[in-house]
């Protein structure tokens, strides 16, 4: 085996033996955690409330919030805000238009539109359909059944109807289908109605506005129910909670009651501070951010847990040290590994949020903001609750200690001259 080059030297940005002062300007770090914290939780009732142009307290995606959201591409240039007045007017009001770029650079007419209809029957205008169709000729409507995004409706007539007719009935309504067409046997004279897909719809209603062909092409098309919605931002919230719970339920067996409570409240930092950037620039956020959230979790972990090691290992060795100063000796040595094992994810997801898009830049953006607050929360957070929790803990030992030697003092101080 070759021995070892003596001279050979490495490439250091962090010196061995380092003695940066992190825990004496604690304070600063924390007062900044405490302003981002607090920036979060004003953004998210000022979005809901105050920004008109917002509305949610977050902005979030087709699957939290329901709706149907469709990237189109158009041949010529148009204008956002006629754009979501020719919605409005199709029966999209307060749609979301906004102007993406195509990652090739060959259009720049793309838009992503977000409707809150995930159908192009909305319940109002199944009312409508139901009520008008209640008599067709001399038939009459026995059945009616359509649910909430579907796309198709089921008509049961008394008597035989002719469909072109039914089709018709429809068109004079405003409702547009592709087929309508008996169903089921045809003693039951029921009628199959398959309604247009809504990016039809939407294309419809453009092309007559702009002129035939602005439309050039509607890529994608993604739609998800409001209770679907509801469903996805309840099981997100627990997935973060049920994280969190097995994370508290690791630290309290890898370490002592003294080192969980910094990992969780770094945690839990790190996550509302994570939101909280998107609260600011109201990127969408979307389950692949939960996703991000749920990463940046792991990730600031398993920074502090290396931390908490060392921290573990040098308060054995260095007993005579106060153990502040052993906390902050412990820092300095992981320092190196600290910082280039958070910059080599960080310039990772830069390049992803660069050059990605959709949810890969969401993903990205949000890996981006936890890989810096959680190594911040590694040394800033998680670290001074420890060594406050340890003060406490020596403090009721000291205390404990000294209560049998005043109770004798006390006794003795209660015996008369001459007892003793």
């Amino acid at each position: 085996m070759a021995a070892q080059n003596k001279e050979q030297k490495f490439f250091e940005v962090i010196k061995p033996h380092s003695t940066y002062e992190f825990i004496g300007n604690q304070k600063y770090w924390i007062g900044l955690s405490i302003i981002l914290v607090a920036l979060t939780f004003i953004m998210l009732p000022l979005n809901a409330y105050v920004f008109k142009s917002r509305g949610h307290m977050l902005n979030w995606g087709v699957d939290f919030r329901g709706g149907t959201e469709l990237m189109i591409e158009f041949s010529k240039p148009i204008d956002s805000g006629e754009l979501r007045k020719v919605l409005a007017q199709s029966g999209h009001e307060n749609a979301d238009v906004v102007r993406y770029a195509d990652p090739s650079g060959k259009n720049k007419n793309n838009y992503m539109i977000r409707l809150a209809a995930v159908s192009v029957v909305s319940e109002n205008q199944a009312k409508q359909i139901h009520e008008s169709l209640a008599k067709e000729g001399d038939a009459s409507l026995k059945k009616f059944e359509w649910s909430e995004g579907g796309d198709k409706i089921y008509l049961r007539y008394d008597k035989p109807v002719d469909p072109t007719s039914l089709g018709n009935s429809l068109k004079a309504i405003g409702i547009h289908t592709t087929q309508v067409q008996p169903f089921g046997r045809a003693d039951e004279n029921t009628y199959e109605v398959t309604l247009v897909g809504i990016d039809t719809d939407v294309r419809r209603a453009l092309d007559a506005h702009f002129g035939a062909g602005a439309v050039a092409a509607i890529p994608q098309v993604e739609s998800v129910g409001a209770k679907a919605g509801k469903q996805l931002q309840y099981d997100g919230i627990r997935s973060l909670l049920y994280a969190i719970l097995l994370i508290m339920v690791y630290i309290a067996f890898r370490f002592d009651f003294r080192y969980g409570p910094g990992t969780v409240v770094a945690l839990l930092h790190d996550a509302v501070i994570s939101i909280g950037a998107f609260a600011v620039t109201y990127k969408e956020f979307s389950l692949t951010t939960v996703a991000a959230v749920l990463t940046i979790i792991g990730f600031s972990m398993n920074d502090t847990i290396v931390v908490f090691d060392r921290i573990r290992e040098n308060a054995a060795r260095l007993r005579d040290r106060r153990f502040d100063r052993v906390v902050n000796q412990s820092i300095n040595e992981t320092l190196s590994r600290t910082i280039w094992t958070s910059a080599t994810v960080f310039f990772v997801t830069l390049a992803m949020n660069i050059f990605g898009v959709g949810v890969i830049r969401d993903f990205a953006f949000a890996m981006n903001v936890g890989v810096v607050v959680g190594t911040y929360s590694s040394i800033f957070i998680a670290s001074p609750i420890l060594i406050w929790l340890n003060d406490k803990y020596l403090a009721s030992q000291r205390r404990q200690q000294s209560k049998p030697e005043r109770n004798a003092r006390r006794k003795r101080d209660e015996l008369e001259p001459g007892e003793v």
